[in-house]
């Protein structure tokens, strides 16, 4: 049996071990608080090649956090009745250095809590397969996770309205991060909690500046409404698979209501240039992210998944250094960079895998399953 002291020695043992290779990567998160300011967060990143993963980078070294300042952008509502956090978090952001793990995901620490107590997963990619359901064997892992006192975090880049379903299939409670991190959702309730809007005016000025800047015609559009209705609107020509739910629309009217995002893509242009475009046409303005292949998103100033992830976990009571998470695509790289391990599915974007502590299986071979299995084996 290890005691936490064991556990640390260990831990620093295989940190000097694996010292000659080590290698440093930066990513910054913006994170919402429950007031609706952000705080910016910058980590530096040791990342370590063991020889049994030749393909793992490291673990999170040091993090450091900016004054708060609150974007003219985002808008954040509580309700009175918004159920209060459980336990008492700890900085949210850690302010000294973080071991690296060992060359494999140490065991939960026999007494006490888990080593991972906060499982943060995605949803397209990584916990749903292709067809959109979780398979048996992750159930099952989640479920070990359950057992062993840790939590589920959902982390989706889907509005509230979308994940709902997967959610209620798999028997999901508590609070879910939605919406790119612009919403925070009481599952239980079925309740937002929290959510961000975007400026609609300033949204379609980014979309004629980015258009501008291509130069290669106009963009395919939609946005997602504002909550709780959370409506899906395209143009014409934004995908060749309608849905019975979305609404088809002319440009103008995609501008007519509240709106929480704006989604671009561009038939011939490539999604890196096109991302790169929306960014210097926003100048800050605006967040820009990936999520998708051939699909480009713009939210409010601030947004991402580590600002809605640390507003979980802040209210939940957990740290970076207690969470392990799980993604797929580049707009799952803040979400990797604020948690103290983090995963990448072998489906993943070259560039998270990039900054993965690890390469797990890919979401159609049940990847998250793998390494929870391993992680909570006396679950």
């Amino acid at each position: 049996m290890h005691t936490a002291d064991a556990d640390a020695a260990a831990d620093a043992a295989a940190t000097a071990s694996r010292a000659a290779t080590t290698a440093t990567a930066t990513a910054t998160a913006t994170a919402t608080t429950a007031t609706g300011s952000v705080a910016t967060a910058t980590s530096t990143r040791t990342a370590s090649v063991p020889a049994s993963a030749p393909t793992a980078t490291g673990s999170v070294a040091t993090a450091t956090a900016s004054a708060p300042t609150a974007p003219p952008t985002t808008t954040a509502s509580v309700p009175a009745s918004a159920p209060a956090a459980t336990g008492s978090a700890t900085a949210s952001v850690a302010t000294g250095g973080v071991a690296a793990p060992g060359p494999l995901l140490p065991r939960p620490r026999a007494a006490g809590r888990p080593r991972f107590p906060l499982v943060a997963t995605d949803l397209d990619g990584t916990l749903l397969r292709g067809d959109l359901t979780v398979s048996p064997r992750t159930r099952a892992a989640l479920a070990r996770v359950r057992a062993a006192g840790a939590r589920h975090l959902v982390v989706t880049g889907r509005p509230a309205a979308s994940c709902r379903e997967f959610l209620v299939a798999i028997g999901y409670r508590g609070l879910a991060v939605c919406g790119q991190g612009a919403q925070l959702y009481d599952a239980s309730a079925d309740r937002l909690l929290v959510s961000a809007s975007l400026d609609r005016e300033l949204a379609r000025s980014v979309v004629e500046r980015a258009e501008e800047a291509l130069g290669a015609g106009p963009l395919e559009l939609a946005v997602v409404t504002a909550a709780p209705e959370n409506r899906f609107l395209v143009t014409a020509r934004f995908t060749d698979r309608m849905r019975p739910e979305w609404g088809r629309v002319e440009r103008e009217e995609l501008w007519a209501a509240p709106i929480e995002k704006v989604l671009m893509r561009h038939r011939t242009v490539q999604d890196e240039l096109v991302a790169a475009a929306v960014e210097r046409a926003g100048a800050g303005e605006v967040a820009v992210t990936h999520s998708e292949k051939g699909m480009i998103e713009v939210l409010p100033a601030g947004t991402d998944k580590a600002a809605g992830l640390r507003l979980a976990a802040d209210r939940m009571g957990f740290t970076p250094a207690e969470t392990i998470a799980f993604g797929d695509m580049p707009n799952d790289i803040p979400l990797l960079g604020w948690a103290g391990y983090g995963v990448a599915m072998g489906n993943a974007h070259p560039d998270l895998l990039a900054v993965a502590d690890e390469v797990a299986p890919s979401h159609e071979e049940d990847g998250v399953a793998v390494v929870l299995e391993r992680l909570f084996t006396h679950a």
